[in-house]
């Protein structure tokens, strides 16, 4: 039986390296996500702002539309999703 998971946003910029390591963290296990490039998207970069105290900090995920990590370790990342 497949693993259900919440519907996954990341917010992300191409060039950065935490943002690497979790989307490749993600396709590696096969967990669905939505990518949302704050770069190409201002309406976007203003909602991690928002999460984030003014920073635009990537990765930001949300899970069903609430915000849960931003620049989530590896290990953040297997508490909540593994």
């Amino acid at each position: 039986m497949e693993k259900a998971y919440p519907e996954i946003v990341v917010y992300t910029r191409p060039w950065c390296g935490s943002v690497m390591r979790v989307t490749r963290w993600l396709k590696e296990r096969q967990i669905p996500f939505i990518e949302i490039d704050i770069s190409q998207n201002p309406e976007a970069a203003r909602r991690v702002e928002e999460l984030n105290n003014g920073y635009r900090s990537v990765p930001t995920l949300l899970f069903d539309g609430k915000y849960v990590a931003t620049e989530p370790s590896t290990a953040d990342l297997e508490r909540l999703l593994g």
